[in-house]
C-alpha cells in the first residue's frame, strides 16, 4: 500500500481528523488540512489522493452564511468522478450523500453522545466490513440525517439513527458516527458547541459524555483503523 496525501476539509476549528491523522501518520500517509473557516484555498482535483471531509455544527444547504459549502461540494463531486477515495465524517457524510443525491433532513431526534452502533446485514456479508464488530459503543454528536444514495450500501444503524454509514462504489465512504473522536476532540465539542445539549432521548449530558473511559476510545480508534486499512487495500486491488 504505498503513501497517499489525505486533503482533509475541516469546517470548523474543533472539528478535526482526530484519530485519522494518527492512522495517516502510522500508515506513511501524509496528511493536508484545509481550514475552510478561514478561507484556506482547496486543492486541485490532482492533488488529492484521499479526500477527508470532516463534521461541523453547519447544516448542507447554509450557503449564505458559509459561502465554500458551495465550492466545496464541487470539489466533492469532482473527486468522486475523478475515480479518488473521499470519506465523510458526520457533517462530510451528509455533504457526499446530498453530492450523490440524496436527500438530507433534520432528524426527528438529536443524537449527542454515546450509543450503541450495529452493522447491518449487507455489512456482514461485504469483505469491507464483514471483520469489524457487529456492535460497538460510538459517539455521535448531530442533528441531521441522510437517505441512503441510489447504489449504496447500508452500512450501520443506531436506536435514534436508521443510516449511520454508507459505502458508494466500493471507495466512497460516509460515517454518521464519530469514530476518529479522541478525548480531546470530545472535551472541545462539548466545550465549544455547548448549546447543542438541550435534554432529549438521545442527548447526554455533558458528564456523561465526559466520563468516557479510554477502553472505549481504543474500541472505536481500533474499528477506525480496520475500516480504513480494509477500504486502502481494496482500492489498492
Amino acid at each position: 500500500m504505498g503513501s497517499k496525501t489525505l486533503v482533509c476539509l475541516q469546517h470548523v476549528p474543533f472539528e478535526g481528523p482526530g484519530a485519522i491523522a494518527a492512522w495517516s501518520h502510522q500508515r506513511g500517509h501524509r496528511l493536508f488540512p484545509v481550514r475552510l473557516f478561514a478561507h484556506e484555498p482547496l486543492p486541485a482535483v490532482p492533488e488529492v489522493g484521499v479526500l477527508v471531509v470532516m463534521g461541523g455544527p453547519m447544516g448542507v444547504d447554509d450557503e449564505s452564511d458559509y459561502p465554500w459549502l458551495g465550492a466545496e461540494k464541487r470539489l466533492i463531486a469532482d473527486c468522486i468522478q475523478a475515480g479518488k477515495q473521499v470519506i465523510g465524517v458526520c457533517l462530510g457524510a451528509q455533504l457526499i450523500a446530498q453530492v450523490l443525491g440524496a436527500r438530507v433532513y433534520r432528524q426527528h431526534h438529536a443524537e449527542i453522545g454515546w450509543f450503541r452502533v450495529q452493522l447491518t446485514g449487507e455489512a456482514r456479508a461485504l469483505p469491507l466490513t464483514a471483520e469489524l464488530p457487529g456492535e460497538i459503543l460510538a459517539f455521535h454528536w448531530h442533528h441531521d440525517t441522510f437517505d441512503l444514495p441510489t447504489g449504496a450500501i447500508h452500512l450501520a444503524r443506531s436506536a435514534a439513527c436508521e443510516h449511520q454509514g454508507f459505502l458508494y462504489d466500493g471507495r466512497i465512504l460516509g460515517l454518521q458516527c464519530h469514530l476518529e473522536i479522541t478525548p480531546q476532540g470530545l472535551q472541545d465539542l462539548v466545550s465549544q458547541d455547548a448549546n447543542s445539549l438541550q435534554p432529549g432521548p438521545f442527548v447526554q449530558t455533558a458528564e456523561q459524555i465526559m466520563a468516557a473511559q479510554p477502553a472505549e476510545f481504543t474500541q472505536i480508534h481500533a474499528v477506525l483503523f480496520r475500516l480504513l486499512d480494509l477500504l486502502s487495500i481494496s482500492i489498492a486491488g
